[in-house]
């Protein structure tokens, strides 16, 4: 990365905010210092900014404003996630945002492009706000559609195992190097274990998309938790999951095996009121909960990445350095994000986020993508 002293080190003492990878690094707790840490990554984002991403028409300069918000929260790298939807309207969107990727000069940010369903449970609860009537059976066929729009960027896929179209289709995508993620399922251990056995190797926001009231065990949440093959993923904005869930989960996973997402809906970092995911309404209150239009169904979070680290010190008690590591080394693990998998590391791409940190609030000061600084303050 070529930048001048002045442009990194503008205060006192500079401080690397990660471990593991490069584990010679320390920390201090001292206030008003600058951590530089690698540039967090952001592997489930359906909207930001009030700019829906699951709407093929959304304006191309419109998910340019929406990416240079998203930055300014130190994210570097995220997927943009379309959800459930009409077959054409699904592949529209995902050619809308790779058309983006290449033409903004920002949309080097979007690695890659998860789609969350339609291949789900069509029951009410792990099926959460995903429209009902769209959900469908896994398609080999759609999701070469799916890879045309994107010119082969599909990276994350996420579905129910309990189809019994499932394990055919894992194997299927995930010698393609697209990474089969569990979530929105009632699948039985049985069923969770042929997923993976076929190449799943991620549950997606685990914890939600869930019935409200099931048997204490066994259940699709437990079963995945113990599973060690799999990461997961875990929304953590004090909404989705509660400290004890997500203190038990992140010990049963490890933190080797634990991921920091958003599950950012249009309506992150923008006023409360109503906004719209696809053909879907949703509201976001005071309070900052998301939900469907007139319930109290969650549809996404309102999620920042960077508070979503504080979050995980937080509510989990971790460090600042193991909840930087959730939204770096093990997302780019968990997403197969090119070029991320050490955090910073001789030959990995320059992505970079500056911050203060002053003991429970980030102010994010830079961030550089592949050396280019792309966000100051």
């Amino acid at each position: 990365m070529n930048c001048s002293g002045k442009d990194l080190y503008s205060e006192a003492t500079v401080h690397m905010a990660f471990h593991d990878a490069i584990d010679t690094v320390t920390f201090s707790d001292e206030a008003s210092e600058v951590y530089l840490a690698p540039g967090w990554i952001d592997i489930q984002v359906n909207g930001f900014a009030a700019v829906d991403y699951n709407n093929p028409a959304t304006p191309q300069e419109e998910i340019g404003r929406s990416v240079g918000v998203l930055l300014s929260t130190g994210v570097t790298r995220f997927y943009p996630t379309v959800i459930t939807g009409p077959p054409d309207a699904m592949a529209g969107a995902l050619r809308n945002l790779a058309s983006a990727r290449e033409s903004l000069p920002v949309g080097a940010a979007m690695d890659g492009f998860h789609v969350e369903g339609p291949h789900i449970s069509a029951e009410d609860g792990p099926r959460g706000a995903h429209p009902r009537h769209w959900v469908r059976k896994p398609d080999l066929d759609e999701y070469a559609r799916w890879q045309e729009a994107t010119g082969g960027r599909i990276r994350i896929v996420t579905l129910a195992p309990e189809w019994p179209e499932a394990v055919r289709y894992i194997e299927r995508i995930t010698r393609d190097g697209v990474v089969a993620a569990i979530g929105h399922t009632q699948a039985t251990a049985a069923q969770i274990a042929d997923a993976v056995s076929a190449g799943a190797t991620l549950s997606t926001h685990l914890g939600n998309g869930a019935h409200s009231v099931m048997r204490r065990h066994p259940n699709y949440i437990w079963d995945q938790l113990a599973e060690d093959r799999l990461m997961a993923d875990f929304i953590v904005d004090g909404i989705h999951l509660d400290a004890a869930f997500l203190k038990v989960a992140l010990r049963a996973k490890t933190l080797e095996r634990a991921v920091l997402v958003t599950d950012a809906a249009p309506p992150a970092a923008a006023a409360p009121g109503r906004y719209y995911i696809g053909e879907q309404a949703v509201d976001l209150s005071e309070d900052q909960r998301v939900t469907l239009a007139g319930q109290d169904r969650l549809a996404g979070s309102a999620l920042r990445m960077d508070r979503g680290i504080e979050n995980l010190v937080r509510l989990a008690g971790l460090s600042l350095g193991d909840a930087v590591r959730l939204a770096t080394v093990n997302a780019a693990k968990a997403g197969k994000v090119p070029g991320r998998s050490g955090g910073l590391t001789p030959g990995d791409r320059a992505d970079l986020v500056q911050f203060r940190w002053d003991g429970g609030r980030i102010e994010v000061t830079g961030v550089w993508i592949s050396g280019r600084r792309v966000y100051s303050i």
